[in-house]
């Protein structure tokens, strides 16, 4: 039998989700916690400019991925895959982006440890999500 295009292109849609989740949490975030509270402003103003077209992109195709695999009718494991990415998604926007938003404004060492904690459970998310969708194909 061969693959829907709803499960192919949520296999890429999350593939691509898990490779730049991953990027973040191994390289980037890492990168910004090295910093002291006097480079902090600077650093991640930049990280915000240059990240946020980023994040709308690869969120865009995940959302219209998990839509067609949704419309199409989504099996046992694109249902896990749904699941997974809308855990990331909801961290995302209500754990990272405000986050985000609050060390933009003022350095907090505290506040970081909380926006890599959440950054774990969205690689983990994303990592599910991949799965699942491999398995759906």
């Amino acid at each position: 039998m061969h693959p829907s295009v709803s499960a192919l292109l949520l296999l890429a849609a999350s593939a691509l989700h898990l490779g730049f989740q991953l990027t973040v949490s191994l390289v980037v975030y890492p990168a910004l916690a090295d910093l002291d509270e006097g480079r902090w402003a600077a650093a991640h103003d930049a990280h915000s400019r240059r990240i946020t077209p980023v994040v709308v992109l690869v969120y865009a195709l995940l959302v219209v991925a998990c839509g067609w695999a949704v419309l199409a009718g989504p099996d046992g494991w694109t249902i896990v895959a749904l699941v997974a990415a809308a855990t990331a998604g909801l961290l995302t926007a209500f754990g990272a982006a405000p986050a985000h938003g609050r060390l933009g404004r003022s350095w907090s060492r505290p506040l970081l440890h909380r926006l890599l904690h959440i950054d774990r459970a969205r690689a983990v998310a994303a990592a599910v999500c991949a799965v699942a969708a491999f398995l759906a194909v």
